[in-house]
């Protein structure tokens, strides 16, 4: 167990997060002028738009001095030749880090079926990237059973270097879920998916910008989530603080949080500047 206080921890936790963003138009430069170069932007990857979109972002924002980080949705990908061309473009961009969920396409683009086939070409290429990070579900996959996804990343488990879990609101149950993982002998760091501080209608309102058809599939995937988010006395503050205690305890291994921003990124930085002059 460490020492630190919850507050330390929480400190330690916001002094670099990671922000999670979808590739619209205008996401560039709301990341400009909000976030502070430096820190660390993951780039998701949708089946609404190319992964060319995902890809030619991450290499704008790594230009601009950002820790960029695009989403290589496996299903995306169409074999090992596109992936070459995709690992070249990247690391001619310094880019250095990538995560690797399955993705959400309904059929895949061509070999990969799941983010272990990625995962292996990356190895076969000669692991490019320094960082490699994979998917967990404390709140469970909507249709895949825990038993299988805490397996999957045991398998996955060599190929990575941590783990990006999905969003969780319910901190005894993240604990149960860390605990669960490491007894499997998962011993990756991990960086816990929070929700940034982000208004409920504009939450709904994503529907305009990332499409209609993905923005239902999402919120179908997610309505539990989105449940939690809209219930009276939710807050992303007081979660935060609960997370920041578990940190305190270092078995756990919870490196940082990757903050799910909906592109709200001028009010989920306001709020981790405020957190951090608390």
């Amino acid at each position: 167990m460490s020492n630190a206080y919850p507050s330390t921890e929480l400190h330690r936790l916001l002094s670099n997060p990671r922000y999670e963003v979808l590739p619209t138009p205008s996401i560039e430069e709301q990341i400009r002028a909000h976030i502070p170069t430096g820190l660390t932007v993951t780039v998701t990857a949708s089946p609404a738009k190319p992964i060319d979109t995902t890809i030619e972002l991450a290499t704008t924002l790594a230009a601009a001095g950002y820790d960029a980080v695009p989403h290589l949705a496996a299903r995306m990908i169409g074999g090992r030749g596109q992936l070459s061309e995709i690992v070249e473009r990247l690391t001619a961009a310094g880019v250095s880090k990538v995560f690797v969920p399955a993705g959400d396409a309904k059929e895949p683009a061509g070999e990969y079926v799941q983010s272990l086939d990625l995962l292996r070409d990356l190895d076969f290429l000669g692991r490019p990237f320094e960082q490699v990070a994979i998917t967990g579900y404390p709140e469970s996959h909507p249709s895949i059973d825990d038993d299988v996804t805490i397996q999957s990343m045991w398998d996955k488990r060599t190929y990575a270097t941590h783990i990006i879990s999905n969003m969780t609101f319910d901190d005894a149950r993240l604990a149960t879920w860390v605990e669960r993982i490491r007894r499997r002998g998962i011993a990756l760091p991990l960086y816990v998916g929070v929700p940034g501080p982000v208004e409920r209608t504009k939450l709904l309102g994503m529907a305009t910008k990332i499409g209609v058809g993905e923005s239902m599939r999402f919120l179908k995937k997610q309505k539990s989530i989105f449940a939690r988010i809209a219930a009276p006395g939710f807050g992303t503050d007081s979660f935060v603080h609960r997370v920041a205690a578990l940190a305190a305890n270092d078995a756990l291994g919870i490196a940082g949080l990757h903050l799910f921003t909906f592109n709200q990124v001028e009010a989920t930085e306001n709020w981790r500047q405020r957190l951090l002059r608390a």
